[in-house]
């Protein structure tokens, strides 16, 4: 319903911060990853996803894609609620996760409060082939990153071989095309 928000933030606290998209207040659960660097009076997009209960409507928010599609196969798991899952993705990144569960460690997911051996072996199993599907949609999607970005590269006067190998010096951070043909002009120059 409500796929992504852009605005200011009006407040913050250690577990959602406050967007203001035009005079409303959108309340968004996250994690301290994604509100250490928000700060009030700054614009912010967030990945959304609304949490619809008998009793209440709760959003949760991302900064990357990655992250809420991970949110969202934790709460698709039977026993495992959004402030559950929201626990899940504080004690590590997405990558460290997606590794843990493809390869059976459960340690990572025991050290969150509330998911104990079983949940967390429960986790594992149910999300061990999602996951490997997400590994490699996610590998595909760089992979036409990188494309892009070396074709703009060559489209720009740089060879093959010298536009490859800047690529490969691009961090990890750079995830669209744009940002990857930045840094490596930035590297060039």
């Amino acid at each position: 319903m409500i796929a992504s928000i852009e605005g200011e933030i009006k407040q913050k606290t250690d577990k959602y911060v406050v967007v203001n998209v035009r005079g409303v207040g959108y309340k968004i659960y996250t994690t301290p990853v994604n509100i250490s660097g928000a700060k009030v009076g700054k614009s912010v997009y967030m990945y959304t996803h609304l949490a619809v209960r008998e009793n209440s409507m709760d959003l949760y928010g991302f900064k990357s894609i990655e992250d809420l599609n991970f949110f969202e196969l934790l709460i698709g798991i039977s026993g495992i609620g959004p402030k559950g899952a929201l626990g899940i993705l504080t004690v590590a990144d997405v990558e460290t996760l997606t590794t843990a569960v493809s390869s059976g460690d459960v340690s990572y997911l025991t050290k969150v409060s509330g998911i104990g051996k079983k949940s967390a072996e429960k986790i594992v199993l149910e999300l061990k082939d999602k996951v490997s599907d997400l590994n490699q949609e996610n590998k595909q999607n760089m992979l036409n990153e990188e494309g892009g970005a070396l074709e703009a590269l060559k489209s720009l006067g740089y060879k093959h071989n010298d536009a490859r190998d800047i690529l490969k010096q691009v961090s990890k951070d750079a995830k669209t095309a744009g940002d990857m043909v930045r840094e490596a002009l930035k590297k060039l120059g």
